[in-house]
């Protein structure tokens, strides 16, 4: 009787802590949006797996880091979806846990670019390269070459994003012969390039609405926004120039402090997945980083979607993450200065 009293007791607690378990959340802070519907993929197979539901905080790239850093002691989130180059600046205000890499086995099957340190993982790439209207251009009309922009064609018809010109600025400094580290080399391109320039764009919407309405039918345009706009009719083609496009790169962290550090690693090692990240990249239109994932066939025939070693090497512009964080305030105050006055 009194091995059954403890049998029965042991059983109590286990039930008590299980449900306990089940009642935790995992917060997760992401951008809204579609950006929150892409990570909700990752979420439904982590509560399938664990029993752990997910809660998301959501807000702008900047915003979230400005919050993280006040309740640094105490993070409101577990785990933050962000680009690589800002999760840098994470790392480097000591916002970050270091990765326990055992724990998440499904890092062993990674593109080199998902490896963006030792607290922060890529999930998937997108990139930034020219776009354009094929009904209001030349039907000749054609960018092979990030040069293309400088053509008496474009004249008066381009638009670019003016909170991040990192995308141009790299691009001017490999045609000029150097790279984002030289990126003074570019310059004398770049102020040749004002007279080609309409319009800036402060955000995804607006940037959407410059192509819709036709305002600007040549744009540097992040590719994700550019397939929606495909999908919904627009007629846009995108183009890879022969110096290939810039890539960027949605990455997980853990935010140091969390009380579910076991969980967070597994939300990361699901994330990395290839049967999630299929599906995310399937419903972002994005490059997987895992080399099984297999997207769609034809997903994987659009431009700027890297499923082999081959494209990441040939057309992929791929920045450092230190060095972009560290020169973009750079970058966007000289832009401001010399390109938007």
């Amino acid at each position: 009787m009194k091995k059954l009293w403890v049998a029965l007791g042991a059983l109590v607690v286990t039930l008590a802590s299980t449900a306990a378990s089940a009642q935790e959340k995992l917060i997760v802070s992401v951008w809204g949006g579609n950006w929150k519907d892409g990570a909700a993929i990752i979420a439904k197979e982590f509560t399938k797996r664990t029993g752990m539901e997910v809660e998301f905080i959501t807000g702008g790239t900047l915003d979230r880091l400005a919050k993280a850093k006040v309740a640094k002691d105490n993070p409101e989130s577990d785990v933050t979806y962000t680009t690589s180059h800002v999760g840098y600046l994470y790392q480097s205000d000591g916002l970050f846990e270091k990765l326990d890499k055992s724990k998440i086995p499904n890092f062993a099957n990674l593109h080199p670019a998902a490896d963006r340190g030792d607290y922060e993982v890529g999930v998937y790439s997108y990139v930034y390269s020219p776009v354009f209207r094929t009904d209001l251009m030349p039907k000749d009309f054609r960018i092979s070459s990030w040069n293309d922009l400088w053509s008496e064609g474009v004249a008066g018809k381009l638009s670019m994003p003016d909170f991040d010109p990192s995308h141009i600025i790299v691009a001017s400094a490999i045609l000029a012969g150097g790279n984002a580290t030289t990126w003074e080399a570019g310059i004398p391109l770049l102020e040749k390039l004002k007279p080609n320039i309409k319009a800036f764009y402060q955000s995804d919407a607006t940037s959407q609405d410059l192509l819709k309405t036709g305002e600007t039918p040549v744009q540097i345009m992040l590719s994700i926004n550019a397939y929606h706009l495909i999908q919904n009719g627009v007629p846009i083609t995108i183009e890879i120039p022969k110096e290939g496009a810039v890539v960027g790169i949605g990455a997980l962290g853990i935010n140091k402090g969390t009380k579910k550090l076991d969980a967070a690693q597994e939300f990361i090692n699901v994330a990395l997945d290839p049967i999630v990240q299929r599906d995310i990249c399937n419903f972002h239109k994005c490059s997987p980083m895992n080399k099984d994932a297999q997207i769609d066939p034809e997903l994987a025939k659009l431009p700027g979607i890297f499923t082999t070693p081959e494209q990441w090497s040939t057309q992929a512009i791929v920045t450092p993450d230190e060095v972009q964080a560290k020169l973009l305030p750079t970058w966007k105050v000289w832009f401001t200065e010399n390109m938007m006055q």
